[in-house]
C-alpha cells in the first residue's frame, strides 16, 4: 500500500521572479505571450523562467500559476517551472498528476509540452538542477533537465509512444496522466499508465546533470500553453 507524502494547493498571492538556464527556447519567429494578471498566485509556491526568455525581458510575472479549486492552472507566457519547497521527496518515490489542455493549442500554432518535475536542488538560483518528463498533445514526449546547463535524455526532438494521448483537433481537450518514478537505481516516466522511458540513476546523477534524485518536485510548462494540473502528489512505495 502506498501512503501519500503530500498534496498540493491553497490559493493566495505569492510571486518569485527567478530564472533557469535556457532549454527548448522558442523558435526565432515565435514570441512568448505575456499573460494578464500573471505571477505565482498559490501560497508557498515559487516559479522560474528559462534564461532565454529572461534575456528578452520576460519574468515569471508574464506567466501564471493559480489555484482552481483543488487543481492548479498553469498559463504561459514564457516557459516556466513551478515548485513548493515543502514538497520534497527522497529515496524511492513516485510523483504524479493529470495534465489537461482544455483547448489543445489555444495559445499557439503547434504542440507544446507540460509535465512533472523531480529532483529539484538549488531551485530559484543559477545553479538549479532538476529533471522533468513532459507530454505533448500530439502523442510525443520529452525527458530533459537542467544541471544547470540543459540536458536531454531522449533526444533533441523527444519520442513518440502509443500511450501518449492525441487531441482530436485544435481547440479540443486532451489529457495525460504523467508520473515519474524513482525506484532503486532506476528513474522512469509513465504516461497514461505505460512506461515510456527509464534510465539508471548514475546516468542522471553526475556533474552537469542532477545533484541527486532527492529534492523538490513540481510542474513545468513550455511557453504559450494553458494546462490544468489535477491530483498532483508524491507517493512512497
Amino acid at each position: 500500500m502506498r501512503r501519500s507524502l503530500t498534496m498540493v494547493f491553497t490559493a493566495a498571492l505569492m510571486a518569485a521572479p527567478m530564472v533557469a538556464a535556457a532549454q527548448g527556447a522558442p523558435a526565432a519567429d515565435e514570441q512568448s505571450r505575456s499573460i494578464k494578471d500573471g505571477g505565482v498566485k498559490v501560497a508557498g509556491w515559487k516559479g522560474m523562467i528559462d534564461a532565454s526568455e529572461a534575456k528578452k525581458g520576460l519574468t515569471i510575472e508574464n506567466a501564471k500559476l493559480a489555484a482552481e479549486g483543488k487543481d492548479l492552472r498553469v498559463t504561459t507566457g514564457p516557459a516556466s517551472t513551478y515548485w513548493n519547497d515543502k514538497n520534497a521527496a527522497k529515496g524511492d518515490y513516485t510523483v504524479m498528476a493529470k495534465f489537461t489542455e482544455p483547448k489543445f493549442q489555444n495559445l499557439n500554432d503547434h504542440p507544446h509540452p507540460y509535465g512533472i518535475v523531480i529532483a529539484g536542488n538549488d531551485m530559484g538560483t543559477e545553479n538549479a538542477s532538476y529533471l522533468y518528463c513532459a507530454a505533448y498533445g500530439n502523442g510525443t514526449f520529452i525527458v530533459r533537465g537542467f544541471g544547470p546547463t540543459a540536458f536531454q535524455m531522449n533526444g533533441r526532438r523527444g519520442g513518440a509512444a502509443p500511450s501518449v494521448n492525441k487531441a482530436a483537433a485544435k481547440d479540443q481537450p486532451v489529457s495525460q496522466d504523467i508520473s515519474v518514478v524513482v525506484k532503486g537505481n532506476t528513474v522512469s516516466c509513465k504516461i497514461n499508465g505505460a512506461e515510456v522511458w527509464s534510465a539508471p540513476k548514475d546516468s542522471l546523477v553526475m556533474a552537469g546533470r542532477l545533484k541527486s534524485t532527492d529534492g523538490a518536485w513540481g510542474v513545468r510548462s513550455a511557453h504559450n500553453t494553458d494546462v490544468i494540473v489535477s491530483g498532483l502528489m508524491a507517493m512512497k512505495p
